[in-house]
């Protein structure tokens, strides 16, 4: 991966992450904290779908594997927001 790559990632994981928050406000923590988780799950998503054989050719190389490397980024941030604000919130009822 190119730094372009990376920075692709991390922004969409960080819009994915924010939009997962301000979608769900079952799941949000609050906007900065959703931005920060989506940031990383942007990254480890992409990273995820590397390692798995059938989708490491989407997110391989530069030009149009950046499009794959963004959905990927944008899911993984979502994904990732979900799971800490579900986390969050089911300590807090206990």
């Amino acid at each position: 991966m190119d730094w372009v790559g990376i920075i692709i990632q991390l922004i969409l994981g960080a819009v994915g992450g924010y939009g997962t928050g301000r979608a769900v406000k079952q799941v949000s923590i609050n906007p900065t904290v959703d931005g920060i988780v989506g940031l990383i799950g942007g990254y480890l998503g992409t990273w995820l779908a590397g390692a798995i054989p059938g989708l490491a050719g989407l997110v391989a190389g530069g030009g149009a594997a950046y499009v794959g490397q963004g959905v990927t980024g944008l899911v993984g941030g979502a994904i990732l927001t979900a799971i800490v604000g579900g986390i969050k919130n089911a300590t807090m009822k206990a």
